[in-house]
Parts: structure tokens; sequence; C-alpha cells
């Protein structure tokens, strides 16, 4: 398994060449995702049905931004579909956890505001459209939620869950490369840099970028055993985290490094006396390493992502606001709260209304405020759902030593990128997951009867 860990990398590094080269056949590459894992999923025998919808859900959610940016996506939302399908799979085969029903309530708390939207959404707009795209995440995050709520897995399946991310990220990372191999060309600014970030998105980019940062940590504090693997990670790290950086947008990067120190946080409270040292010289590597990155990225940018850190413009002079105007777009959708508090505006009218009473057409990227708008106090219990129901499951089960990572980059990630990519409703779902001991095997020594 560990030589396949390194052939299948470099697969990938020739999947992100060969994207970049023929962007009009991305779509071969989601045929092949979707064409292969079904299969896997079908021959594979029912106690590891589970484990396989859990890999290629991971997959998918590693392979969304690469195939939105080479045009490898049949719809924006196809991922978020795929996730969905693979769930519901997964519930025909394991059915789910009664104690998950808490997320069909979920699901039924935001009905109500979709009879608004019929009623209150401009002609103009395609309606069915604009309900499913603000409800295909939300859905797709309850339903993941539901499979994976206590769906048991060891700790050699989680790695190759992680594994599974990290494979098509690698070639995202490769393609972003190929697309911009000199950051210093382009890095004229302190604004979000499309150019650096593969012609894509820079915040879609860094949160998934940010994302696999941290998927390699994990492997590097976690699961690698050898040199080799650790040399790797430690190459990886290096890279997912400088091109992360350099997109000049914040929030993945700072969701990453947050998860990160979650996670060694509460790895460290866990471990033995003895095991405590190599984690803590692992950390002093990896502060090493991160500090080469900054430094590295600091030049590479001729000194503007210090500036963009610092909540300056390119001039060096302070900003009035670091959210760079989310904030105000956040008071907007409070504001519509508070004059729609029961059913709320309706769904996916937020952009309209702001339209409508500032003029300004532009997406607060904040899932937080938005259900709130938009579903009104049924939008709060709805949230309140989401925050609450992985909390009261950790208090019973501590197994799963990754929860607060994703349960942090769920929470984060939802509130500067919303729910635009596929990765907050899975990583979510990963942390309702039951992480097991290994069954040794029995080894019995054979008795030979004397004559």
């Amino acid at each position: 398994m560990k030589n396949s860990y390194f052939n299948i990398l470099g697969l990938h590094i020739l999947i992100g060449v060969f994207l970049f080269l023929f962007r009009g056949y991305g779509n071969l590459f989601l045929f092949g995702i979707v064409g292969y894992f079904l299969l896997r999923i079908i021959n594979a025998p029912q106690k590891l049905k589970a484990f396989e919808i859990l890999k290629a859900g991971s997959y998918v959610i590693g392979a969304e931004v690469v195939l939105r940016m080479s045009g490898g996506i049949l719809f924006y939302e196809a991922n978020k579909y795929i996730i969905i399908l693979l769930a519901i799979m997964g519930l025909m085969h394991h059915g789910f956890n009664k104690k998950a029903s808490v997320y069909l309530l979920y699901i039924v708390l935001l009905i109500p505001s979709i009879y608004v939207s019929l009623e209150l959404l401009d002609a103009d707009i395609n309606i069915r459209k604009a309900i499913a795209f603000n409800l295909s995440g939300p859905v797709c995050l309850a339903i993941a939620a539901l499979f994976c709520f206590g769906v048991k897995i060891t700790k050699t399946q989680l790695e190759t869950i992680f594994n599974y991310a990290i494979y098509p990220l690698v070639s995202t990372l490769v393609y972003i490369f190929l697309y911009n191999p000199n950051v210093s060309d382009v890095a004229t600014g302190t604004a979000s840099n499309f150019a650096s970030s593969g012609g894509f998105g820079p915040n879609q980019v860094a949160t998934v970028l940010g994302l696999g940062m941290f998927l390699v940590a994990a492997r590097f504090f976690y699961f690698s055993t050898t040199k080799w693997h650790k040399y790797l990670d430690l190459l990886l790290i290096f890279l997912f985290a400088f091109r992360a950086i350099v997109t000049f947008s914040r929030g993945g990067v700072i969701t990453a490094v947050l998860m990160i120190f979650a996670f060694m946080f509460f790895q460290f409270r866990t471990m033995k006396k003895h095991e405590r040292k190599g984690l803590v010289f692992s950390g002093f590597v990896f502060c090493i390493i991160a500090g080469v990155t900054v430094l590295f990225s600091s030049i590479q940018t001729n000194g503007y992502i210090d500036k963009r850190y610092a909540n300056q413009n390119a001039m060096g002079h302070e900003k009035k606001d670091v959210t760079t105007g989310r904030g105000d777009l956040f008071l907007l959708e409070i504001e519509e709260f508070f004059n729609n508090p029961f059913f709320g505006i309706g769904v996916g009218r937020a952009k309209e209304v702001r339209f409508q009473k500032t003029g300004i057409h532009a997406a607060s990227h904040n899932e937080v405020s938005r259900i709130i708008a938009e579903h009104g106090l049924f939008g709060i219990l709805a949230f309140l759902v989401l925050l609450l129901a992985p909390l009261f499951l950790r208090l019973g089960n501590k197994s799963n030593v990754f929860f607060y990572a994703f349960y942090l980059f769920w929470l984060l990630t939802i509130n500067h990128s919303a729910m635009r990519i596929a990765a907050p409703a899975f990583i979510y779902a990963l942390s309702l997951l039951d992480i097991v001991n290994e069954k040794n095997p029995v080894h019995r020594k054979q008795v030979i009867a004397k004559r």
C-alpha cells in the first residue's frame, strides 16, 4: 500500500498535466471518476461499501476545483449532487443511525422559505435554478451527515480516505503551477489574485489548497511512519501552503493553520508522556517549514503578501475594513432577518434583495447570515442543529481524533466561502465518524499431540 501511494501520486501529477494541456477534455476525468467509483462500490463486499463510498466522496471533494478550472463540470453544482448520490447509496445499504434523525429535521426547517421564494422571486430569475443552487449545499451536508453518523472505520481506512482527497488535490497543485509558474510576475498588488490561483476564484482555490495542507500535515503528524513518507509530506506541505498563500485569499490559509493547531492540541492531550516527545519534535520541524514557506512567499510576491496579512493596501496604508466589505454584506443580511424574522426573505433572495436596495450585486459568502436572512427563525433553528449535533455526539464518543479539525473547517469555511464547494459539507460529515481500533489477527500456536 505504501508503494501504491507514491505510484498514485505520480499518476495524479500526470493527470494535472493532462487537464492543463487539454482543458476541453476535463469531462473525461469527471466521467472516469464517477464510473470508477460506482463500479468499486457496487462490487465491494457489504462490510466495505461504506468505506468505498467515503473514499469516493473524499476524491470528489478533492477534485472539485480542478474540474471547474479545466471545464470538467457538466454543471456548477455537479460535485455536490455526486456526494448526495454517494450518500444515498450508503443509506440504501446501511440505513442511518436513529440519533442522526436530527438532520432530517434540519432539512424540514429549510422548506418553508421555499414557498416564500416561489411567491417573491423576480420573474426574470429562473426560480428552480435559484432555489436548487442555494439549497444544494445544505442538502448535500444533511444527506452526507445522515450517512456518516456513527459509521465505524479504522485508522488505516481513515488514512486511505485522506489519501483519496490528497491525490486530486495534487493534480490541482500541478495545474496551478503550470498555469502560473512564476508568482512574482503576477504579484502587483494586495487583492485576491486570479492569475496565481490557476485563473479561477482565489477563495475556492485557497480553501482546497488549505485543506490539502491540513491533510498532508495530518499524514506527517499521525499517519506516516517512514522517513521517506515524512520527507514527501514536508515537501507537499510547503507546496500546498505556498500556493494557498499566494492566492492572496486569507480565509483558506487561516482555516488550515487553525485546523492543524486544533488537531495537535487535542492529540497532545490524549497522548502518553513518552509519545509526546515525537509530536513536539515533529511540530518543531513543521514550524521550520512554515517559516521557510512564509519567507519564500514574501519574496515571490514582492512583499505584497506581507501587506495583505497586515490588512494594508499596496501603498502600505492600513485598510479600514479587515473583511474587505464582507462585514457590511453580513450586516445587510442580518437587517433583512429583523425585517422578516419568521419565514425570512426566501431561498436565493438575499442577493436579489441586496441589489434592489443598494445596487450592490454581490454575495456575502457567509452561510450563517444567509441562512438567517433567507429562512428567518427556521434558519436559526437549522443552523443550531448543525452547530450543536456534532458537539453532543462528541460528549459520548471521543474516538475521532480529527473531530475538532473537521468541525472547524466547516464552521470557518462557511463564514468566508459559504458552501460554494462541496468540501465543507463532506468534511462536516466526516466529523461524525466513529474511529475504531484495528482488529489484530489472533495467532494460535499449533499443538502437536505426542504419540
